[in-house]
């Protein structure tokens, strides 16, 4: 049975995804943009969905742009940045009161595209510049966005990881872009930028709610952009036929974070994508982890101990928290649970526990708009076609030997360690 039915539409110079459900109380829209991770472009696409959330032609400021939202039943506007693989990706999220549960019939929806339109295609500008007041607002925000992650050691180290660990590739970039070229981006030339993402990006736009297809694709027909062919970046695959590098770091901190990066070699889209899934489940995904109970539970060498995969790039993140005298003992351990993995060391147990609450997380993602769409949108990045049902029966029929081929095709990549104490960093 279907979990869900995504019709999608090609419409000028952008892809309309509808999802009509009578889930949610709301309607959502949620417009995607993505475009290649480059050095170039990163900090500008950093700061851009920050300053056309912040005032528009009609609503030149924050606050009254906030005033407008508020009075359409409090809909809300918020922007987001994330990296997939090798993309870099702009969502703006509007999520809007669906009018047929309110005795006031005013069309929300349509409202809530004229909202997306105005942000998108009517932004605060004068003679080719952003406004210059708004300009230096976010500017500074995004210098403290960037250089708040050095006082986020867990996060620091995760960002630290990926630097050395994809050094020369795409992913190693920072999704915020770079603090020291901040200051560079004018009004003028973030405008030029804009019109050149609006121009080049792969756009999609999903419609999550109780909708009428017809009036929710009548609507979005207002929105148009010259058509394009998105650019397609082949996954960089570095060689991993050399020995692991180990990199260690150290700053005033109580706590070392011990974190080590893994190449899967199996991307979203994949046939052993989702056995890559139920190893990571086992392994170190949930709180019935080898990780989390051998490591942290069992040995008590760490205050947290797990992993996580990026689908797009084919990378497995292990994180752990652990003061410096454990090290060899903790990393040691963790070795020991990948080794596990690869021989078949699991037991159905944990097979089946893992099963169950990946399905269970899976439910709980697609019950919400956003998660939905997180879910759907890895198609797109992928130029695939996976439909949810098919992550749970996919799932389900996930066989030992299965997850023992995904293991196995793991390679250790880089173990970074940042410490505490005094001596130079490696």
């Amino acid at each position: 049975m279907a979990l869900l039915h995504e019709e999608t539409i090609e419409k000028n110079g952008y892809t309309l995804h509808l999802i009509r459900t009578d889930k949610f109380k709301t309607n959502t829209l949620i417009w995607k943009m993505k475009a290649p991770l480059e050095q170039e472009t990163v900090t500008f696409r950093a700061l851009l969905p920050q300053v056309l959330q912040s005032g528009t032609k009609n609503h030149p400021t924050t606050s009254s742009l906030r005033s407008y939202m508020d009075d359409l039943y409090g809909a809300t506007l918020q922007v987001d940045l994330s990296k997939k693989g090798e993309y870099h990706i702009v969502t703006f999220t509007i999520e809007i009161a669906n009018e047929t549960y309110l005795q006031d019939s005013e069309p929300l929806l349509q409202k809530a595209v004229e909202l997306l339109k105005e942000v998108l295609l009517n932004p605060n500008v004068n003679q080719n510049a952003f406004d210059p007041e708004t300009m230096e607002k976010e500017k500074r925000n995004l210098k403290q966005r960037i250089r708040s992650v050095y006082d986020d050691k867990m996060r620091y180290a995760s960002v630290r990881l990926t630097e050395e660990m994809c050094k020369g590739e795409r992913y190693a970039l920072f999704v915020q872009g770079e603090a020291d070229r901040v200051d560079e981006i004018t009004g003028e030339s973030l405008y030029q930028y804009y019109k050149k993402a609006l121009a080049e990006d792969e756009l999609d736009l999903y419609v999550i709610g109780d909708i009428d297809r017809g009036e929710a694709e009548k609507y979005c027909d207002t929105l148009s952009f010259q058509n394009r062919e998105p650019k397609i970046i082949e996954p960089e695959q570095k060689q991993t036929d050399r020995d692991f590098k180990t990199i260690v770091e150290r700053q005033d901190l109580k706590q070392g974070k011990l974190n080590i990066g893994y190449r899967t070699n199996i991307r979203y889209g994949a046939p052993a994508y989702f056995h890559l899934q139920m190893f990571n489940g086992i392994f170190g995904g949930f709180p019935h982890s080898k990780l989390f109970i051998n490591v942290r539970e069992k040995a008590n060498l760490a205050y947290y101990a797990a992993s996580r995969i990026e689908s797009h790039k084919g990378l497995l993140m292990v994180m752990a928290g652990i003061d410096e005298k454990n090290y060899e003992r903790a990393t040691t351990i963790i070795h020991e649970q990948m080794t596990a993995m690869k021989s078949g060391d699991f037991s159905d147990q944990e097979l089946e526990q893992t099963k169950a609450v990946i399905q269970n997380q899976f439910l709980e993602a697609i019950d919400t708009a956003r998660g939905l769409v997180e879910i759907l949108y890895h198609n797109v990045v992928a130029r695939t076609h996976i439909k949810p049902e098919d992550w749970i029966d996919e799932v389900v029929k996930t066989t030992k030997e299965d997850i023992m081929a995904a293991a196995e095709k793991v390679e250790l990549d880089t173990i970074y360690f940042l410490t505490g104490g005094k001596g130079d960093n490696q």
